[in-house]
């Protein structure tokens, strides 16, 4: 039907007045119903190894969320696994909770906390895990509905069950079939419970804690591939080089900081010797990293396919920097494996692992042990100083990644407001109108440390924390403002730095400012005291 020009004119204004409000009232509808949480984490990941925090290795789902959602430049964990999960879950230092900050598995004192998936349980919400659980009891106990994956008591093979690290579906015992490889298993269950969750009328909270690319260097041959030849012609050198430029274009990281050096020991890639095992290394860990991506995307659509895009947040972290285990060269022995002691009964199918790592016992295999080292955890880390296990840059900072349509309304954003995963507990509960609890059972929950995230969700400033502070197992640290101070937990002087201009921590400025060395190094003391801090 051909219309009157005027007509036509006249409904085209028309949808131009009404199609603002139509879309402001399907938002406002979204918010008012509860929305779904799914919270991703990867275990030893480095700060610029995903594609929209620099990396080259290829993460297409983790990149679609910063491109339609929000990148925090400036998200803190604490530097080392359990620490990490305990602040996580309860939104209180982890030394406030039985966690000393400095070892990666210890029993938490739940007489002083509650855990978000017991609140978000109590108030309506079904709350599913799969992953790294390091309690002693099951996550079932501690506000999960499901659970699937490994009581994680002990180092872990990605392709078969271990010493102290028994599989759990539920509260079943499980055993593993044959073509079981951990990360896809982690992928499956949690788009299982997801699809269960989407299948009802009732808000949800998922937690996926993924193992990788924690060591060992394990893989499957045809995600390794596409990576083994890139890392041999580039070397850590270039790579370093390259993120560091793609995150000052991209805007990730200020044009004035400079990149970190090369931590010591670690050599230029034009005189490393062994440059296939090197670049195997690598190419491992990329190809770990891949299948955590891969997995990411079933969950993103499962939740398109559903219809519950508008109303679900996602957000996707690690727990700590890159992990500097592995050795600089090739090696005979490792990780409590050598040819003495092989630990025969540590698979539960009895196979021996050949230690070591080296040209003639390349990383990636099921029988093999290996980490991918410091250089390579170096530029995992670009341009930051440190990793895992520091309490620099490089130790404590996180890629975070935001994406919820029905808040986060401008795409693309990078927000350089400090945040710390302290702050999940407060922002859950903000973004579902639950009230922290003064008591849960017999349990008198500590006051919550955190801060809700939801103001920097919305585009807006919130109040700031005052401070943050670190216990980790090398160093102590506060942040106040755009200033850091840090020394060895073995003693010695303290550094001071001003991240906003220095985020690679080059650039000591404690002898010039000592008053505001001293005033810091005091709020550390009373925190330290506060929370129980070594």
């Amino acid at each position: 039907m051909q219309l009157v020009p005027g007509i036509h004119a006249f409904l085209v204004m028309l949808a131009a007045l009404f199609l603002p409000v139509v879309e402001a009232v399907a938002s406002e509808i979204a918010q008012q119903k509860r929305p779904n949480i799914i919270l991703v984490m990867a275990d030893d990941l480095g700060w610029s190894d995903i594609g929209c925090y620099g990396g080259e290795i290829k993460t297409p789902h983790i990149d679609s969320l910063a491109r339609d959602g929000l990148r925090f430049a400036q998200f803190y964990n604490n530097a080392i696994c359990g620490p990490t999960r305990a602040s996580l879950l309860t939104g209180l230092y982890c030394q406030q909770v039985g966690h000393r900050g400095d070892r990666w598995n210890e029993p938490k004192d739940f007489s002083k906390c509650v855990l978000i998936g017991e609140v978000l349980q109590q108030a309506g919400y079904r709350t599913m895990m799969v992953g790294k659980w390091q309690g002693r009891d099951s996550a079932l106990d501690r506000g999960f509905d499901r659970f699937f994956g490994p009581m994680c008591q002990a180092k872990i093979s990605y392709f078969h069950e271990v010493q102290q690290n028994p599989y759990y579906l539920d509260r079943k015992r499980i055993e593993l079939p044959k073509d079981f490889y951990l990360s896809e298993a982690l992928n499956k269950h949690a788009t299982d419970f997801l699809k269960e969750s989407l299948a009802e009328d009732q808000p949800f909270f998922l937690y996926v804690a993924h193992i990788a690319p924690h060591w060992p260097l394990h893989a499957r041959e045809a995600d390794i591939t596409p990576y083994r030849k890139q890392y041999f012609d580039t070397g850590w050198d270039q790579i370093r080089a390259l993120r560091f430029e793609r995150q000052r274009r991209d805007g990730i990281v200020p044009a004035q900081w400079k990149l970190s050096p090369r931590l010591k020991g670690v050599r230029n890639w034009q005189t490393e010797k062994q440059k296939n095992w090197q670049a195997e290394r690598m190419a491992v860990y990329a190809a770990q990293v891949a299948v955590i991506d891969r997995g990411l995307g079933q969950l993103l659509q499962a939740v398109k396919e559903a219809g519950e895009e508008e109303n679900t947040l996602v957000m996707f972290l690690s727990d700590n920097g890159a992990a500097p285990d592995g050795g600089l060269a090739p090696m005979k022995s490792g990780f409590g494996f050598s040819m003495k002691d092989r630990k025969a009964n540590w698979r539960k199918d009895g196979v021996l692992i050949r230690p070591g790592s080296g040209p003639d016992n390349m990383p990636g295999p099921h029988d093999t042990f290996a980490g991918y080292g410091l250089a390579w955890a170096n530029a995992s880390n670009t341009p930051l100083n440190g990793t895992k296990l520091s309490g620099y840059e490089g130790g404590i900072r996180t890629p975070l990644v935001v994406r919820w349509p029905a808040v986060v309304r401008k795409h693309g954003q990078i927000t350089k407001q400090p945040g710390h995963v302290i702050d999940f507990m407060a922002t859950f509960l903000d973004v579902a109108n639950i009230k922290y609890p003064t008591k849960f059972d017999n349990r008198k929950p500590l006051p919550l440390e955190g801060k809700s995230l939801l103001p920097i969700f919305r585009g807006k400033q919130r109040n700031a924390h005052k401070e943050l502070c670190w216990s980790t197992p090398w160093h102590h640290a506060i942040l106040m403002g755009q200033y850091k101070a840090i020394r060895s937990k073995k003693g010695g002087a303290w550094q001071l730095f001003d991240l906003e201009a220095d985020g690679t921590e080059t650039n000591d400025l404690a002898r010039q400012q000592p008053q505001r060395v001293k005033e810091m190094t005091n709020h550390f003391a009373v925190w330290s005291k506060r929370v129980n801090a070594n």
